[in-house]
């Protein structure tokens, strides 16, 4: 119910973003800082978030999220402006960050078997396609005989919901020794996402004075970042994660497939709405195509990684997410067929993609550090959906720039789109080749080496 709960937000909040625009203002970064201010914040604290649930008890961390992501809700639907949205969406945020985390910490560790484990995550992704069939819908519904305002509502009743039966179900766990908090790691990542999505969101339209400090800041914060986190007994993010192959390779293929997520969700929208001319719930009805694969495949996906290992559905959902991008890319202009198919292919390339990430990343890690390695997991998927909005509204904006007086505003954004759903279609290339290299035996020895070592050093410590 919490990935319900994050993911259908998301979903519903995509479909009311030009009825929002047109009410809140702000244009395209308004619509982009209205999604990037819960997926900023959200990457920026899932690490603390979880480590904060194994010492002060993940029951407890979990039911306070539910509370402080409904209160958020409440707060988005009174939002008086676009800064008051902007601002809620944080409070929304800091609960969510309290949320999937440890889900997923409990299945890591109430599923130990590798193939048990596959299938559960298979299930558990699931509900994210579930989220896409009835969010558009239900958030056009909402928008068309409502108002934009009540697509926030929905979140109440299944926050309440989601409350009551985790007071009846889900005993109070801790971690056996916690991880100790890490201020200056903590900082420094909220800083390097902050700064990087400014300077990608502000740069079509701001100063270069403006924008390029906050791209050095970055910088600034990652070259520190890689040069605190080494010398922690207890880093926030342990580099030497990063020397197995299917770590490494979990980590950009969820950052690659979830910009093309975000970005594909982003650009569909204006393109039904703002170029097809559709009212939001025949904008919602569109988007099925996409939801009905999402939802069928994403438990086959976690029953193919238990059989038969991440690589086949990683190449599939690369293959098909790139197809995607390349037919909304190279053909703007085309009919109903070509979009029904462009949708379901995306679909199929979602689909298959989620499960492979969450047990490719935990796969070979010793148990005590299978909960730090899905986290990381979970960032880089929150990443990835900032960076796919920030990325994909820029390019949009830059090419609305210089658009001609004699276009409409519908030619104006499908020929600004184009560069843009390239950028999709890249990002399932990206998938496809990351795929392909980083799953196999060697790369399997690679995790087993790592695995080796932290137990070592755990030993030794």
């Amino acid at each position: 119910m919490s990935l319900l709960l994050v993911s259908l937000d998301i979903t519903v909040l995509n479909v009311a973003l030009p009825a929002m625009g047109r009410e809140l203002g702000g244009g395209v970064s308004g619509m982009q800082w209205a999604l990037d201010a819960y997926t900023l914040v959200l990457a920026a604290l899932l690490m603390v978030a979880g480590s904060t649930a194994d010492r002060l008890g993940r029951r407890r961390v979990f039911m306070t999220g539910l509370v402080v992501f409904s209160l958020g809700s409440l707060l988005c639907s009174l939002a008086p402006s676009q800064e008051a949205l902007v601002a809620f969406r944080v409070v929304q945020a800091v609960g969510g960050s309290m949320l999937n985390p440890v889900a997923m910490s409990i299945i890591t560790n109430t599923f130990t078997e590798p193939a048990e484990r596959a299938r559960a995550i298979g299930v558990w992704g699931a509900v994210v396609g579930l989220s896409m069939a009835s969010g558009p819908l239900v958030g056009g519904l909402l928008v068309g005989s409502v108002g934009w305002r009540a697509v926030f509502w929905i979140n109440l009743p299944v926050g309440l919901a989601a409350l009551l039966l985790t007071l009846r179900f889900v005993p109070e766990s801790r971690a056996p020794r916690a991880r100790r908090f890490d201020p200056v790691g903590q900082l420094l990542v909220a800083v390097l996402f902050g700064s990087l999505t400014y300077a990608i969101i502000e740069a079509p339209h701001a100063p270069a004075a403006r924008v390029v400090p906050v791209a050095c800041v970055a910088a600034a914060a990652l070259i520190g970042l890689l040069w605190h986190e080494p010398r922690r007994a207890e880093p926030l993010i342990d580099l030497r994660f990063f020397r197995s192959a299917p770590f490494s390779g979990a980590t950009v293929i969820a950052v690659c497939a979830f910009s093309a997520l975000s970005g594909f969700l982003f650009l569909s929208t204006l393109h039904l709405q703002e170029v097809r001319g559709l009212d939001p719930l025949h904008a919602g009805l569109w988007m099925l195509p996409m939801a009905v694969p999402t939802f069928v495949l994403a438990p086959l996906a976690g029953r193919i990684v238990a059989d038969r290992g991440p690589r086949v559905p990683l190449l599939v959902a690369g293959t098909a997410m790139a197809a995607a991008g390349i037919v909304f890319a190279g053909f703007p202009g085309a009919g109903d067929a070509a979009l029904v198919t462009g949708y379901a292919l995306f679909g199929v390339g979602f689909g298959m993609v989620n499960a492979p990430i969450t047990n490719t990343a935990v796969s070979g890690m010793p148990r005590a550090q299978a909960g730090v390695a899905a986290a990381v997991a979970s960032t880089s998927r929150q990443l990835g959906a900032t960076l796919g909005v920030a990325v994909t509204g820029a390019v949009l904006a830059h090419g609305l720039g210089p658009s001609s007086q004699a276009q409409t505003q519908a030619q104006a954004t499908a020929m600004a789109s184009r560069p843009a759903w390239w950028i999709v279609a890249g990002c399932g290339l990206a998938v496809l080749a990351v795929g392909a290299l980083t799953t196999g035996r060697r790369a399997e020895a690679t995790a087993a080496r790592t695995a080796d070592l932290l137990d070592h050093d755990k030993v030794a410590a």
